[in-house]
């Protein structure tokens, strides 16, 4: 007899900007149980996800996966990210993209190019802030600018929701020991990076050749997060923390959940991606005339040039 699996059409990767944003799972076991993506409680009720819609699955403490899960979730493309309590440390997640390796040398070639990596700095400076950055500036220069920004932003924010503000302090090894602002925008910060490294994947892109970021595995992640950082979830954790509320992480969460559906962020970070890389005005590099072409062409996929068929 034959699996009911078997009956069924493969699944392919749906596009990015068609997805939600994510979802957060905690103390339950994740599996595959009649063909659906489910978590199950302690209770053994099922609790159905449509995993091929989400971008990303934050997975906090208290989750396990079983085997069947994980490869359905690469199999549709969606990024499973191991997370704290919270969801403010990130401790691992899962690679549903790395399909196309002309994305990768493009990139990488871009940011061993001194010349095309300032272009691209440049470039997202722009983006970032609305104006030209200064002539004549190196990229460590840029960064000292972008910097001295980004504080003057923090306490504009802070005195508009009438926080006291002392700076973006926190340890990473103590959460709970900085105060509710500081906690609020790890929380924010990490929702935006989860769905980023998402999108970066699904481009065809690796998360740790970055431009302004450097030498950590998500270096390209910030540098494409800080695009949107102050649009969504920064002004986000503000509110938050400006109101007395029980849970001020789990608040946050939500709310920006309901910020990245309202500003489109989906939609928006991939073009963003190829914009800025374009700015550094290096060509694709082509096949090396001694590359032999696949045996069995890959099927034609309706997802991102970085998913799996």
């Amino acid at each position: 007899m034959a699996n009911k699996a078997d009956l069924l059409p493969p699944l392919k990767p749906i596009p990015m900007k068609d997805r939600v944003s994510m979802v957060f799972i905690k103390y339950g076991e994740i599996d595959v149980l009649d063909g659906a993506f489910v978590v199950v409680d302690v209770n053994g009720v099922r609790t159905h996800i449509p995993v091929g819609s989400v971008a990303c699955l934050m997975l906090q403490p208290g989750t396990r996966v079983s085997h069947a899960a994980a490869a359905l979730a690469a199999r549709v493309g969606t990024l499973l990210v191991w997370v704290g309590e919270a969801g403010v440390r990130l401790y691992a997640s899962g690679q549903p993209g790395g399909a196309r390796s002309d994305r990768l040398l493009y990139q990488a070639k871009l940011a061993l190019d001194d010349t095309a990596r300032l272009r691209v700095v440049r470039k997202m400076y722009a983006l970032r802030f609305g104006e030209e950055p200064p002539t004549r500036r190196s990229v460590e220069q840029l960064r000292g600018i972008e910097g001295a920004r980004v504080r003057k932003m923090y306490q504009i924010l802070a005195k508009r929701f009438m926080i006291q503000w002392d700076g973006r302090k926190y340890n990473p090894e103590q959460w709970d020991a900085s105060n509710v602002v500081n906690r609020c925008l790890s929380a924010a910060t990490a929702c935006l990076y989860g769905i980023t490294e998402a999108a970066v994947l699904a481009a065809g892109y690796a998360p740790a050749i970055g431009f302004i970021h450097t030498g950590k595995p998500l270096s390209f992640v910030y540098d494409i997060a800080d695009l949107f950082k102050f649009d969504t979830v920064v002004p986000v954790a503000f509110q938050v923390a400006a109101k007395p509320v029980p849970q001020p992480e789990r608040e946050v969460r939500l709310k920006c959940r309901d910020s990245f559906r309202k500003t489109k962020i989906l939609e928006r970070i991939i073009p963003v991606i190829e914009e800025v890389l374009a700015a550094g005005e290096v060509a694709m590099p082509e096949p090396a005339p001694e590359a032999v072409p696949p045996a069995i062409p890959n099927p034609e996929n309706i997802g991102d040039v970085g998913h799996r068929s």
